[in-house]
């Protein structure tokens, strides 16, 4: 037991979990959700909010779903990018920070749709979509003046509160689809590794920066420190 409480005081264990959490975020939903041996017949986290627009159920309003649910994943992993690149908790080097900021922003411009254009995204169909990524894109800008001076656990709460966002929605969007997906394939589908490992990224990302929030110690709160 000792050895377990040391080591979850290794400052290094939190921050790699972090940084874990969010590779496996990425894997997770740029990885299969729905499994074939083909390549071309995978269906990836990704594609989802494109592919529903096709499938027969959801057309006719058979099946209620909301295709831009499968774009949360997208908006989480982006504003906690922004939330946590600068977090003193974390003890990232200085070009780890500024590059987990800029990856918030082409983590955003993901949810743009394929052939756009700025009337297309001005559009009904997809107005959503671009308010997201201009609040993505706009907390990415706040990361270094205004995020990194939050309480911590404001910051927990908040990415606790997008993984929920993220995984909750999707994942229940994602079974309503198993019929008819079922029905495309002709056979049952073979659920792939993209949920678990999305779900299981989300979780291992907030308890990284819960632990790391919990080794903070007084000396790393003082003036100096926040503004390395």
């Amino acid at each position: 037991m000792s050895s377990l409480a040391s080591l979850l005081r290794n400052s290094l264990i939190a921050t790699g979990l972090t940084l874990a959490g969010l590779v496996l975020v990425v894997a997770g939903y740029w990885g299969p959700w729905v499994w074939a041996e083909p390549a071309g017949l995978r269906v990836l986290g990704l594609d989802l909010a494109e592919y529903v627009k096709f499938v027969a159920e959801v057309r006719s309003g058979q099946v209620s779903v909301l295709r831009e649910v499968f774009y949360l994943p997208l908006v989480a992993l982006s504003l906690s990018l922004s939330l946590l690149a600068h977090r003193r908790e974390l003890r990232l080097p200085r070009a780890v920070r500024w590059l987990l900021n800029l990856l918030a922003i082409p983590v955003a411009l993901a949810m743009l749709p394929p052939a756009w254009t700025p009337a297309l995204l001005l559009s009904p169909e997809f107005v959503k979509q671009t308010i997201a990524i201009g609040l993505c894109v706009a907390a990415a800008g706040l990361s270094y003046p205004l995020w990194r001076r939050m309480p911590g656990s404001l910051v927990a709460g908040m990415l606790v509160m997008l993984a929920l966002l993220a995984t909750g929605p999707m994942l229940a969007s994602f079974w309503r689809l198993r019929g008819p997906l079922d029905a495309v394939y002709g056979r049952p589908i073979e659920v792939g590794r993209g949920p678990v490992e999305m779900t299981l990224g989300f979780a291992v990302l907030c308890a990284g920066y819960v632990l790391a929030l919990s080794q903070a110690v007084a000396p790393d709160s003082s003036p100096g420190k926040q503004n390395n």
